[in-house]
């Protein structure tokens, strides 16, 4: 082992080192370039190194670096948030800045709690969830997350949340249904759970739009989230679509709530909003809301020391001109559409690939012992971090996760390469990805759990 004192994530293993990024490779100290196919935790949509974003963050150091925000505002701020709200789902008037991803859902959790004590509705304290979902790692985040292994050891600290099934057809669509039909009897388990609880103690249902990193891409089916939205707004209840992975363009629009044609009370966005370049996240929030908190407390009772960070603010907002100006939003489409053909003729017949979905440049590949019955592999295996260790060595960049079916069994390896990524450079990422997978099932034992 490494000589460290970085508390890294995982403490049994060495990390190569990286030391440079260009484009959608990154380099390491031994000289070693990987194709970052997942744009690390699906964060890099414009890739590394992008000089206009690089220009943009030095001009913004230059001029100010950092003020707190119960002090001051700032014009990278402000225009930051006037550029989001012009391409927000309809009315969306503001903009809560975070550091991230778990901030974003924290800070949603706790406005929309706080917008029913503002109107007089303090009774309501249940937030509804979906199984197999991943909104954070701050408490209230894991909490609302229903992934098994994840919540485990830390469930005494967190606050009850009950948690409904998740869209996840490959699974769970019975044979004699259609998916519309699926998603309804998905809506009616929603209404049972809301009946049983009380639509006027629930605060707000809270879903990915497009499922992340811990179920492998899920897509809604249609008509999923229109019959959600009816149902949240013949209760009170409101929506919460978390995009921090799904959103700011990865599944090609914007925002991926548009593609099913739903608008949520908030939305969460992260990831994609800066695109790695600073640690950014953030609260849109619809006009009512804040309306509420203007005409009643006037305050929000939340803040973090960073939030607005003018550098942050700045990075991202050279990221989303750049999006608009070169017409990535289309490009990811288009791309998306290479990148699913591509997946199809390398695993559509593979033996142990069950399902391969996603939309844009956003795409989970779930593997299987049996492609017939759908088994999955002995979770002792642990055949996510097999891939990953291979795919590494191959020098390619991807997101595998195990647990994908319950929190504890499953595997599936995640796929978000950069917007700017070119068709052979999708190509160069599906081979090695097939190479990388064969060699790991080549050594291990091919037998269900």
């Amino acid at each position: 082992m490494q000589a460290t004192h970085v508390f890294h994530r995982q403490l049994t293993q060495d990390l190569p080192v990286a030391v440079s990024g260009q484009g959608i490779t990154i380099t390491d100290s031994q000289g070693k370039t990987y194709l970052d196919a997942s744009g690390g935790a699906a964060v890099s949509c414009l890739g590394h190194g992008h000089p206009d974003v690089v220009a943009a963050m030095h001009r913004q150091i230059d001029q100010l670096s950092y003020a707190h925000t119960s002090f001051f505002t700032t014009a990278v701020a402000e225009e930051l948030a006037d550029t989001l709200i012009d391409t927000a789902p309809k009315g969306m008037s503001h903009v809560y800045f975070v550091s991230g991803g778990s901030e974003a859902v924290e800070a949603a959790l706790k406005m929309a709690r706080q917008y029913f004590v503002e109107i007089g509705q303090p009774q309501r304290k249940h937030f509804i969830a979906r199984q197999q979902s991943y909104h954070g790692n701050t408490l209230g985040a894991l909490a609302v997350g229903g992934n098994a292994w994840r919540r485990e050891q830390f469930k005494p600290l967190l606050i009850d949340v009950t948690h409904v099934s998740p869209c996840y057809e490959y699974r769970h669509r019975r044979e004699d249904e259609t998916p519309e039909q699926y998603g309804q009897r998905l809506v009616a388990e929603l209404q049972q759970t809301i009946e049983r609880l009380g639509g006027e103690n629930v605060i707000a249902f809270v879903a990915e739009t497009v499922g992340g990193a811990t179920a492998g891409v899920l897509t809604p089916v249609p008509g999923y989230f229109k019959a959600v939205r009816e149902l949240c707004d013949r209760h009170g209840i409101l929506l919460i679509l978390d995009e921090v992975m799904c959103g700011m363009g990865r599944t090609g629009t914007l925002h991926a709530c548009e593609q099913d044609g739903v608008v949520p009370d908030l939305l969460t966005i992260a990831k994609g909003l800066g695109g790695g370049y600073q640690p950014i996240g953030a609260v849109l929030a619809q006009q009512r809301i804040v309306d509420t908190f203007r005409q009643g407390s006037g305050l929000f009772q939340h803040g973090h020391t960073y939030l607005g960070h003018a550098v942050a603010c700045a990075a991202a907002l050279a990221v989303q001109r750049v999006i608009q100006r070169d017409g990535l939003l289309a490009q990811v489409r288009s791309r998306g559409d290479t990148l699913k053909g591509l997946l199809e003729d390398a695993f559509g017949t593979h033996p142990h690939v069950g399902d391969i979905r996603g939309r844009g440049l956003f795409w989970g590949v779930e593997l299987v012992a049996d492609r017939a019955s759908k088994q999955w592999f002995d979770p002792a295996l642990k055949l996510h971090a097999r891939i990953k260790r291979a795919a590494m060595a191959e020098g390619l960049m991807v997101y595998p996760a195990g647990g994908t079916v319950d929190g504890r069994c499953g595997d599936h390896v995640l796929l978000a390469p950069p917007f700017i990524s070119t068709i052979d450079d999708l190509a160069q990422i599906v081979q090695r990805l097939r190479r990388a997978i064969d060699k790991t099932l080549a050594g291990v034992p091919v037998a269900a759990a």
